[in-house]
């Protein structure tokens, strides 16, 4: 439904459970790109591959693409929610946060870092939702039997002000409790343009939501690990898939003006010619999300090495941590179960600091491999001042990494 229907329509979708990825949109995996990536995908190749990770979406399409009427629309937004245990659990969980570049904000990283315990769901919306997410997932919280009656929630963003009437506030309360409320695990959460990413771009293509695991072998644990971005970063121009610079082969997709181009647009319209020598997409102005789920027995500072790690796969896809680039990444561990019940004491379990690698190189593999899966389930999509971000085409993907000898 998310892919077929017109923006024509006044359309609001709430996803209240993740559903499997449309079989027309194939992913890393069904391309065989993950052999090139490296390590072993889970079975969902997806963050729901940890056991008791739910992830719920809310997406918001509102209006025909056009000019922007702030508070009107186009709306192109939305929220994602991951809760670490599940939605009807209340047992924190041992966490971590890094930001490889700051121009951007992750609510109640400072208790986080003191405390090392995440104690609820982790929200993900547009620049300017923030607040509404936060405060929403507060009221959910407290007003369910069981959970505690306070809390920091944990809310990220990225911008989504090309596509979407950001300023126009479209994001409630509701939608965010609609996507707590309707969250699964068990499944491949819905990709590309949903939940916070509906209006996101990702080195130059329409990106958003994506998700990837991968899974140790039983000499190293078989333990799991699950990414979940939300991908709005990066230049086309530097855009790597498996090495290979894509982006500089498919300039022709740079992000356009489906119309006139107003005087002194840097975009071009859409069919036009571009001109020789011209760049579009220069400046590396967006941010990624990442959340970082594992069942291996981490303590917070090794969470804090692992979410640090995200950096290398943002790097192996061309990010590179821009001055106005948001790259904030969060970790957390379902292993250690009611450590945080209170007592004098607890016991808990911690992997070797020298059995910790391969975890490393999981968290490069899966975050490399869920950015592109954001961009190959998106669809291109119109939106305020009638610009357009194209999708990746899979087809011309496969052409060029055949081309540079690296076809799988």
């Amino acid at each position: 439904m998310r892919r077929t229907m017109p923006l024509a329509m006044v359309l609001v979708i709430t996803l209240l459970a993740p559903v499997a990825v449309d079989a027309q949109k194939p992913r890393a995996r069904d391309l065989g790109i993950s052999s090139l990536i490296g390590g072993t995908p889970g079975p969902l190749d997806a963050i729901t591959d940890v056991a008791g990770v739910e992830v719920g979406q809310t997406t918001i399409i509102r209006g025909d693409a056009g000019p922007l009427r702030v508070g009107t629309g186009p709306v192109r937004t939305g929220v994602t929610i991951v809760h670490p245990r599940g939605r009807a659990s209340a047992d924190p969980v041992f966490g971590a946060w890094f930001t490889l570049n700051g121009n951007g904000e992750m609510t109640g990283t400072t208790w986080l870092q003191e405390g090392g315990y995440l104690e609820g769901p982790i929200g993900i919306t547009n620049t300017h939702s923030v607040g509404v997410v936060r405060d929403a997932i507060l009221q959910w919280q407290v007003g369910r039997p069981g959970m505690q009656p306070w809390g920091l929630p944990m809310v990220a963003e990225t911008y989504d002000g090309g596509l979407n009437d950001i300023n126009g506030f479209h994001v409630t309360p509701e939608h965010a409790v609609a996507a707590l409320n309707g969250a699964r695990g068990g499944t491949v959460p819905a990709e590309g343009a949903v939940g916070g990413g509906t209006g996101m771009v990702c080195e130059g293509f329409k990106g958003g939501i994506g998700t990837a695991s991968r899974t140790l072998p039983a000499a190293q644990g078989g333990y799991t690990v699950g990414v979940l971005v939300q991908c709005n970063f990066g230049s086309m121009r530097d855009m790597r898939v498996a090495g290979v610079p894509v982006g500089a082969e498919l300039s022709d997709l740079a992000p356009c003006i489906a119309g006139e181009v107003p005087p002194g647009s840097p975009r071009r319209a859409c069919g036009a010619a571009r001109p020789s020598g011209a760049s579009e997409d220069e400046t590396e102005l967006g941010s990624i999300i990442v959340v970082v789920a594992t069942d291996a027995p981490l303590l917070p500072h090794q969470l804090k090495r692992i979410a640090t790690r995200v950096s290398l796969g943002v790097g192996r896809t061309g990010g590179t941590g821009g001055n106005g680039s948001g790259d904030i990444f969060v970790a957390f561990s379902t292993a250690n179960a009611r450590a945080a019940v209170p007592r004098d004491t607890a016991r808990v379990t911690m992997l070797s600091n020298e059995a910790i690698s391969p975890l490393f190189a999981a968290t490069i593999q899966a975050t490399e491999e869920a950015i592109l899966n954001a961009m190959l389930a998106a669809d291109t999509m119109t939106g305020a001042n009638n610009l357009r971000v194209h999708a990746l085409p899979a087809d011309r993907l496969m052409a060029i990494l055949t081309k540079y000898g690296r076809s799988p």
